[in-house]
């Protein structure tokens, strides 16, 4: 489907990679692993085209449609929801909203001037298709303008557009972010039952495992390819780390030993001699150890936490009707380590802001130990200058930075380089940076403030795998409070003991367990209740079979009214009847204007909810006696 041979890009001074080659497969999914700043949306980019490599050739199978949802998505000005997903580049899409256009519009002539065109593309399941989608990913209202939604709110309309072209080969690059839970699971299902290719970029590790059927591993020099599940390339990368340790050991050896036997030799003449020369020189590239990729030495000032730390009493707020609280209470104690969840707009971030004193309770109020030191990890990310260089943003916190272990002081430079900055990335201005680096270099501001509160919002987006699990052990080890808010279920797993879930208006369940608890335990309570109605369903029936029995036996008969009302019933129910399939021929003729056909509809679902009711009276009376 799709092959790349020896393609190399570079910035500047700034390599991210060098003849590297691989290939995606057809109905191959694809997880892409690697360092944040190595490169990985640049390849996506390539792979679309918004960009070319310096060096080699991308091959691709002639018909193919590649579709690619980039991070951060554009619509069309003052378009509506439906209309944003309308790809202006796929011919059903367009033709299709243009469709919808003109039916917004009323505009008859223009409808029926497309009705053809629709026929011959088969194109009327196109907008259906499009409201289910939608509806699943949480978006009902289609008319609402795209630019009046929230962050979490368009990127649910930017899936709905890629999925619904239908391509052969998709490209994500971090769809989960701004997602609720509910949403990314979703997401999950549908893409792992899809039969189209798949090129994913993403932190989220429970999603890699349960979407992706393979794996590539972006390095500057090669792409390691491994046709597996998540949690088995983790462990072929670690044996093939391994291996290259000990190959580069092996080679060191023979390599001092030949750098012995060069030392002693004469200027080589013979054959022999040329050909083991020749191996030596070829031998110098392989001496050096495998580079393994390092996570950052995540530190923080040193951490001081009063027995006092902070109670919410009776808090209450609402934005006119929306209540977001409603008398919460509670008390944190030292070390609690909670998840806060719940879906996109329902105030996860709202109580963030209350409980850093940002926003006033209507009621009730927030009791602040003295000892307190809040550190906000904000999900938009540091508000930093563009032009500012790494170093001046750490600089203008501080210059020396003390550790908790034995009192240590270390420079702004030094604790930039834990964080992985190298000295000459260290003088990179900010709107150089990569999404991955800028979410870095915004924690290390976080943390060197010396936090004994840490409230996370989102604090996984644009992070590696890497950052991640080292952002985790620090996390787990860390001797103060923490509040996240996450949609990345792995991570919140391994670090919460209990879930705050907001259930909306105003109602915050405290779960005592972690999200796949949390999950597990809604499932079960799904069971019971779908197990409840199906008893009072079958409870109903025997009762009114029970009833039916007991007429029987009683042998009541239609009084005179009911009687009237049989021989009337009878004659309503053939006319609605009659009435019904013609209505049916009618719509089913092809010939309809989309106007006419939408009335017609609608009399059809009227007459036969008529039909249902009064067929319904019919049994009900000819089970008593004449």
């Amino acid at each position: 489907m799709l092959q790349v041979d020896q393609i190399s890009k570079a910035y500047g001074d700034r390599l991210l990679f060098s003849n590297i080659s691989f290939s995606i497969e057809e109905g191959e999914k694809v997880g892409l692993i690697a360092a944040n700043g190595t490169g990985k949306t640049t390849l996506m980019r390539i792979l679309v085209g918004d960009e070319t490599p310096d060096t080699g050739f991308i091959t691709k199978r002639r018909d193919i449609k590649i579709v690619y949802l980039p991070q951060k998505t554009q619509f069309p000005e003052g378009s509506s929801i439906l209309e944003a997903c309308f790809n202006p580049l796929d011919k059903v899409a367009s033709l299709v909203g243009e469709w919808h256009k003109a039916s917004m519009r009323g505009d008859t002539l223009a409808i029926e001037h497309l009705l053809p065109q629709m026929d011959a593309l088969q194109a009327w399941d196109y907008e259906r298709q499009a409201e289910e989608i939608l509806h699943r990913l949480s978006i009902p209202d289609l008319s609402r303008a795209v630019d009046s939604l929230s962050g979490g709110e368009q990127k649910r309309v930017a899936l709905a557009g890629v999925l619904l072209t239908s391509p052969d080969l998709l490209i994500l690059d971090e769809p989960t972010n701004h997602l609720d839970l509910e949403v990314i699971e979703w997401l999950e299902k549908y893409l792992s039952r899809s039969k189209l290719s798949l090129l994913l970029i993403t932190h989220d590790r429970y999603f890699l495992d349960r979407v992706c059927s393979s794996f590539m591993e972006l390095t500057p020099t090669k792409v390691y390819s491994y046709k597996c599940g998540f949690e088995r390339y983790l462990e072929l990368r670690v044996e093939r780390l391994e291996t290259e340790r000990e190959a580069a050991q092996k080679a060191s050896n023979l390599y001092r030993r030949e750098l012995e036997w060069m030392r002693r030799q004469p200027q080589a003449r013979g054959g022999k001699q040329k050909a083991r020369k020749d191996a030596f020189y070829e031998l110098q590239q392989l001496i050096t150890p495998p580079k393994e990729e390092q996570g950052p030495q995540l530190a923080g000032g040193k951490v001081h936490l009063g027995n006092k730390i902070f109670s919410a009493q009776g808090v209450s707020l609402s934005f006119g009707e929306k209540a977001i609280l409603k008398g919460f209470e509670y008390t944190f104690a030292r070390y609690d380590k909670l998840g806060i969840v719940g879906p996109n707009g329902v105030g996860k971030t709202t109580f963030l802001k209350l409980l850093l004193g940002e926003l006033i309770p209507d009621k009730g109020f927030f009791d602040v130990g003295e000892t307190v030191r809040f550190g906000y990890f904000s999900q938009r990310g540091g508000n930093f200058l563009p032009d500012k260089r790494v170093i001046e943003v750490m600089t203008d916190i501080a210059d020396n930075i003390s550790l908790p272990e034995g009192e240590k002081t270390i420079s702004a430079s030094q604790m930039l380089t834990r964080f992985l900055f190298t000295p000459e990335r260290q003088y990179t201005p900010i709107e150089k940076l990569s999404g991955g680096e800028l979410r870095r270099l915004y924690l290390c501001t976080v943390l060197v403030q010396s936090p004994n509160f840490l409230i996370l919002d989102e604090p996984t987006n644009d992070l590696d795998l890497i950052t991640l699990g080292v952002l985790e052990e620090y996390l787990r080890e860390f001797k103060g409070c923490l509040i996240i808010v996450s949609h990345d279920r792995y991570f919140m797993d391994a670090l919460v003991d209990h879930l705050f879930v907001f259930e909306g208006d105003g109602i915050v369940r405290d779960f005592p367990g972690n999200y796949s608890q949390y999950r597990e335990w809604k499932e079960q309570i799904k069971t019971l209740e779908a197990t409840k109605l199906e008893q009072e369903k079958e409870k109903k029936t025997s009762s009114s079979s029970q009833e039916k029995e007991q007429r029987k036996e009683r042998k009541v008969k239609r009084s005179y009214k009911e009687e009237k009302e049989f021989e009337r019933l009878e004659f309503e129910v053939a006319e609605l009847e009659e009435k019904i399939a013609e209505l049916s021929q009618t719509m089913s003729s092809g010939m309809l204007a989309s106007d006419r056909l939408l009335i017609l509809s609608r009399e059809y679902e009227t007459l036969s909810a008529l039909l249902e009711e009064k067929s319904m009276r019919w049994l009900e009376l000819s089970e008593l006696g004449s």
